[in-house]
């Protein structure tokens, strides 16, 4: 642990505002004299004290409990002291005030859950998952995060490497008893293990691409010429009016957005201003706007008007949609009583005024994005677990095609295992540990 992460540190660990109890966390190694100075007795561990807790000047703050975590059986593997009083935050910032005149500093946001990691309480997946758990925006989203905190997803992790280790004992075996009449290798059934290996590497790879999709969710972004009913389609999506609706054209000048779950999966809804030529430089700027939306997107919706169906103009859009980006086209305003072609592929029949046709779009928005139904097996990933586990793949995709040459086959094996120990941490850099616990919230 270096000096940044020593000493006593404190922080308020309940959220901000009025509540009916809040919270004062402390940390740090040897706490007692600082407990004996600040209760003016030495808490029994892991026993609520009802007390009063007073300032240096012995003078009293407030009335409430008290509990005491020794180390290492505490959530930081530290001395652990915490202060349940009353939520006003006038009283909490005197007490917090108190601690640091009693020689305690400020947390940094995530530095509890850092010393947790550091003192081997969490690794570095688990770690990451307290934030994602506080952070989950649906049911789905936090019980992934809480299969990922409970080490279920660390467990697949070391399931891998461990695999990894025992193959690459075999090849140095291999490579350090070339005269030796045994083929380690072909004794151990290498071939096989490392065909398990890529089995159980894809599978935990699509569950941690489902959980990213709850973490993270997709970008839908809402485009087509003016007075389509884009405004209306995200009202109808959201289930109340954000955006305003009327039959001028151009009424939409800039992007509106908003999120809404599907499934638990968290849509980002972006409507945007109607694509047409125009001389009016506010609604230009929010075309600009709306092609820069479209950049940054998952899936694109282009709505157009199911009277007049696709034409010239939504070809010149679609001409220019990136050739990666899926495009759903919307044939909207069927509430008209249009008579309707039959459905193509990646086209909807829908009217935003009456909600046809919605549920058939939240399921191939869902398709589109890749979600399938939640299983036990999700875990809440992030875009780094992705990018290791995508590299330990690819790694042991080379490996199958080096095991003629042993030194490219080990060293592939070694690569793989790199990568799948970066997502526990076994192997990180002091910068993107700062990285990821400057994330958290401070008290976490």
């Amino acid at each position: 642990m270096t000096s940044a992460d020593s000493g006593i540190i404190a922080a308020i660990a309940t959220a901000p505002g009025r509540g009916g109890i809040g919270v004062v966390r402390i940390s740090g190694p040897q706490l007692g004299p600082f407990i004996e100075a600040f209760l003016g007795f030495t808490p029994q561990p892991r026993h609520a004290h009802l007390c009063v807790f007073r300032d240096p000047q012995k003078l009293p703050l407030d009335e409430g409990i008290a509990l005491f975590f020794p180390a290492p059986n505490s959530f930081t593997g530290e001395d652990v002291l915490e202060l349940q009083g009353h939520g006003g935050p006038a009283v909490l910032q005197l007490l917090l005030a108190s601690c640091f005149e009693q020689g305690a500093r400020p947390a940094q946001p995530g530095e509890f859950t850092r010393r947790a990691y550091l003192n081997d309480k969490l690794d570095l997946a688990q770690a990451e998952s307290v934030a994602d758990l506080i952070d989950a925006a649906s049911g789905a989203a936090a019980r992934c995060a809480l299969r990922s905190l409970s080490g279920e997803f660390s467990a697949r992790i070391h399931a891998l490497v461990s695999g990894l280790t025992d193959l690459r004992m075999l090849v140095e075996a291999s490579l350090d008893f070339p005269e030796e009449d045994i083929d380690f290798l072909a004794a151990a059934d290498a071939s096989g293990k490392l065909a398990t290996l890529q089995l159980a590497l894809q599978q935990l790879r699509s569950n941690a691409q489902q959980g990213s999709l709850l973490r993270e969710g997709i970008r839908v972004v809402l485009i087509g010429q003016p007075n389509v009913g884009k405004s209306s389609l995200l009202n109808c999506l959201a289930g109340q009016e954000l955006a305003i609706v009327t039959p001028i054209a151009g009424t939409t000048r800039d992007t509106v957005r908003e999120t809404i779950l599907i499934e638990g999966v968290p849509l980002h809804i972006i409507d945007t201003a109607g694509l047409r030529d125009t001389e009016d430089e506010v609604e230009r700027m929010g075309i600009a706007r709306t092609w820069a939306a479209v950049d940054q997107a998952t899936v694109a919706l282009l709505l157009v008007d199911a009277q007049h169906g696709v034409t010239a103009a939504e070809q010149t859009i679609m001409a220019r949609m990136p050739t990666s980006l899926p495009l759903l086209t919307l044939h909207n305003k069927i509430d008209l009583g249009l008579e309707l072609p039959n459905a193509a592929a990646n086209t909807l029949y829908v009217s935003a005024k009456t909600g046809a046709g919605i549920d058939a779009l939240r399921a191939a928005l869902l398709q589109i994005a890749g979600w399938q139904p939640e299983g036990e097996g999700i875990f809440m990933a992030r875009e780094r677990h992705l990018v290791a586990l995508a590299e330990a793949a690819q790694r042991i995709e080379r490996a199958q095609h080096q095991r003629a040459a042993l030194e490219f086959f080990a060293e592939e094996l070694r690569l793989a295992q790199l990568a799948l120990s970066r997502i526990t941490g076994e192997f990180s850099a002091d910068d993107l540990l700062g990285e990821i616990f400057g994330r958290f919230c401070i008290g976490k």
